[in-house]
């Protein structure tokens, strides 16, 4: 017997985990914009090589044996009653309501429209200025920005590359300078240029670019990798900017449930319990919220013996990350207790993630096979 209604805003990372975590053991509603899942990892590979274009987009239909999928843009929470309103004015009832509708990322990082063949689109356009931009500019030295800039030089030999970097190393939230030295040579020795200590602006003319140092440069495409913008103006919008921190976070408490309601969770990139908004922090965050969700579920009525406890989230400082160089190269970073996180070689990496950007391990997650 399942119980319990739960609806989850937001097929991400995040909302496909949970989703899954509890199918057989409660009625899951998952509402997302979309009608496929987007496999944002394999995005910026997608936005520079053709042959990649189709392959971020996954089905939903063998996510759920139980549960269901409503594809549908939730508008309002009713907390009073209890229920999620969707734009076409359909009430969707919960016991637990979990919010997992992330963040918004710069193209090509972006699914844009609401189809897989607006995204695809999308995606040719960016190849097709790839392919003719005699210099390219990449804004950002983060994982993102590094991976984007790699993609293009090599998808574009030829052409000039530049990545600007605010920062004064690349990969800095990595832990590890080790990291951003060998990103820094991996990418000086394949001719990218990289400016540090660079915070890049759009310039007066269209086509050019500042620096802070009052520099200009022109080039003929630029992509920007700073960073995300949580999903929550819906939330806003429905009058519950109370929810909402001053960066547009949801305020969460060690359970992950939003503070001041103890049925309503919020997982992933939209909440405020990490800075470090990454896939692998997604997963865990699900995880532990569906144990606390079945805590929930089966608080009262049950006897002492056999409920669950619920777990607090404990934030990890430093995680695993893996940063492609392309297909054949890149970097692993791997945090040491105590010390400097260890740096490991292409092997590790292409095997963990470059060469296929993790597309099976997603696929068999939506219940498809691996190619």
């Amino acid at each position: 017997m399942r119980d319990g209604d739960i609806v989850v805003i937001g097929g991400g990372y995040a909302g496909v985990r949970l989703a899954k975590r509890l199918d057989a053991t409660a009625r899951v509603t998952l509402v997302d914009r979309k009608e496929v899942f987007f496999h944002r990892i394999a995005s910026l590979r997608a936005g520079v090589r053709p042959e990649w274009s189709v392959t971020p987009f996954i089905p939903y239909d063998r996510l759920l044996r139980e549960g269901r999928m409503v594809v549908g843009k939730a508008v309002r929470v009713d907390t009073g009653a209890r229920q999620v309103v969707l734009a076409t004015g359909e009430r969707l009832p919960y016991d637990v309501l979990v919010i997992a509708t992330g963040a918004d990322y710069p193209e090509p990082a972006r699914f844009t429209g609401t189809t897989p063949e607006e995204t695809i689109k999308s995606f040719a356009g960016h190849q097709r200025k790839v392919a003719t931009a005699g210099h390219v500019l990449v804004v950002g030295g983060g994982p993102s920005g590094v991976e984007l800039a790699a993609e293009v030089r090599l998808a574009r030999p030829d052409a000039r590359v530049t990545l600007a970097h605010a920062g004064t190393a690349l990969l800095n939230s990595a832990g590890s300078e080790r990291a951003g030295r060998r990103a820094l040579a991996w990418l000086e020795s394949h001719d990218v240029e990289v400016r540090l200590d660079s915070f890049m602006s759009p310039g007066n003319d269209f086509g050019t670019y500042r620096d802070a140092h009052g520099n200009d440069m022109e080039a003929d495409l630029s992509f920007w990798a700073t960073g995300t913008t949580p999903n929550t103006l819906w939330l806003r919008l429905a009058g519950h900017g109370d929810w909402l921190n001053a960066s547009g976070h949801i305020r969460v408490d060690r359970r992950l449930r939003v503070e001041g309601h103890t049925d309503v969770f919020a997982v992933g990139d939209v909440n405020d319990a990490t800075e470090l908004k990454i896939t692998p922090a997604a997963l865990a965050q699900a995880d532990l919220a569906a144990h606390n969700i079945r805590a929930h579920l089966r608080s009262s009525g049950s006897s002492a013996r056999h409920r669950r406890e619920p777990r607090f989230y404990r934030p990890a400082q430093r995680t695993p990350l893996i940063v492609p160089f392309g297909a054949a190269d890149g970097l692993t970073v791997v945090p040491v207790p105590g010390g400097e996180s260890a740096v490991l070689g292409s092997r590790t990496s292409v095997l963990a993630k470059a060469k296929t950007l993790m597309t099976p391990y997603m696929r068999r997650q939506l219940g498809y096979t691996a190619t």
